[in-house]
Order: structure tokens, then sequence, then C-alpha cells
């Protein structure tokens, strides 16, 4: 993918949305994942409306997916992932704040369906996982 590919969002992005979001679209974009998580849940713990909240643990959720998988432990991995996936289906959208849920979770789904093709994931060898790449889509939406 080359830079131009790589912009996760613009500049309107930046002045329409919370910070702790568009940082923890940096965060998760670099593979750090717990950081991501934070800074996600420093914007969930705000008083936002029902809809952004519910975003917000999906996201959460998928991030610590990864950090769990980055510290050896697949089920705990499987479980988020589950989570995530249920709170992504309970929002209802194909967007939300920019980000093209369906292409999220598309590439969620390629990293991660290994964690629930089997009984327990501790039982199977990782496959080599290529985490989301979150790219804002252009525009800003209006959200709770």
């Amino acid at each position: 993918m080359n830079a131009v590919e790589r912009v996760a969002y613009t500049a309107e992005h930046v002045a329409a949305y919370p910070i702790e979001y568009i940082a923890g679209i940096d965060l998760y974009n670099e593979r750090e994942f717990h950081a991501a998580h934070d800074a996600w849940e420093d914007r969930w713990r705000d008083d936002v409306g029902p809809q952004e909240k519910l975003f917000l643990q999906a996201m959460i959720q998928s991030a610590v997916a990864f950090h769990h998988l980055e510290i050896g432990r697949p089920g705990a991995a499987r479980r988020m992932y589950q989570m995530a996936k249920e709170k992504f289906a309970r929002l209802g959208c194909d967007a939300f704040m920019s980000l093209d849920l369906t292409d999220y979770q598309a590439q969620l789904d390629r990293a991660l369906d290994w964690l629930t093709s089997g009984p327990d994931p501790r039982e199977i060898e990782p496959p080599p996982v290529e985490p989301p790449y979150i790219r804002l889509q252009p525009g800003v939406m209006e959200y709770d």
C-alpha cells in the first residue's frame, strides 16, 4: 500500500470527531492495540450517546482481541472478537463516524475467524495475522 492509500483520515475528520477517537485510530494502525483501547475507552467513559458508546465498545473489544493474541491468550482473543462482532451487529449500520464497518469487519474476519474455527483456539497453531488498517471514508457523519 502506498503512502496516499495509508492516510487514515483528513483534517475534516480531526475537526469533527473526538480526539480520543482519532488518537485510537493512530495507535491501532501502529499496532499499539492496548494503547488504542485506552484512548477509545477514555472517550467511552465520557457522556456519549448510546450508538457511539456501542461503536466504541466494539472497537475497544476488537483492539483487545489483538492485544490478547500478542500476549499469547487466544481463548481471550476469541471471546473479545465474538463480543465485538455482536456489538457491530447490534449497531446495525454500514458506517459510523466515517468508518466503513462492512470493510472493517471483513478485515477483522480475515484476521481472526480462525479463532472460531474449532472448539479451542489454544489447540490451533496461530496463522500469520494481518490486523485491519483503519481508514475513514471521505466526509463527516452525524453521530449521537
